[in-house]
């Protein structure tokens, strides 16, 4: 489907990410027909997604549980994946800050055996670690990171970066994310593709 440019959406998007259905469905459902009055549309909720109440009371046990009886340093605004490890041979090492989300079988390691060590590896306030993402022991990521999916991250992260590969780069720095490492346009993104009914 073609898809073109369209002028009325949020300044926050990149020319590159306006878009909306073809001129020839203008009126159609489906269209985008931008307000600044209305509520941002949010994705419909599919798959797993429809048990999102449940996910939550799960990830608060598990949180509870890995707070209280390993120990671990983890906010209570933090977000972990049900299939996240944390590190429980030198439990109380893990430090996650504020409105940080771990995804999905991230690991986050405090111990290295080989050589003896035991350290405290931090993820600071407002941070993302993608999906099977490594962060090796006594990293700290500086607040508002993005961690690219399967990253390997073998040196400290300064606040404001997005990192990637194996080892882990930095790819850009001094960006601005908001809570969970969501970027500043994501919210309206996400509103014009339901809007559109791509979600």
């Amino acid at each position: 489907m073609y898809h073109e440019p369209v002028a009325d959406l949020p300044s926050t998007f990149a020319p590159e990410q306006r878009f909306c259905l073809s001129s020839a469905n203008a009126g159609r459902p489906g269209t985008i027909l931008h307000s600044q009055s209305r509520l941002p549309v949010k994705a419909k909720r599919r798959g797993l997604n429809r048990l999102a109440g449940l996910r939550r009371a799960l990830v608060t046990m598990r949180r509870f549980w890995l707070t209280r009886i390993w120990g671990m340093d983890i906010h209570p605004s933090a977000e972990l994946s049900l299939s996240a490890k944390l590190d429980r041979t030198f439990p109380v090492g893990v430090h996650v800050g504020a409105n940080s989300y771990i995804a999905f079988e991230a690991r986050i390691l405090t111990h290295d055996r080989t050589r003896g060590l035991y350290l405290h590896t931090r993820i600071g306030a407002d941070c993302f670690v993608g999906g099977r993402s490594l962060i090796l022991p006594g990293i700290e990521i500086g607040d508002g990171c993005v961690i690219g999916a399967g990253s390997v991250v073998t040196k400290s992260v300064p606040a404001g970066s997005v990192v990637a590969g194996n080892p882990a780069r930095i790819l850009r720095s001094g960006i601005a994310v908001g809570p969970y490492g969501r970027f500043a346009g994501a919210d309206a993104m996400e509103s014009a593709l339901a809007e559109q009914g791509l979600t």
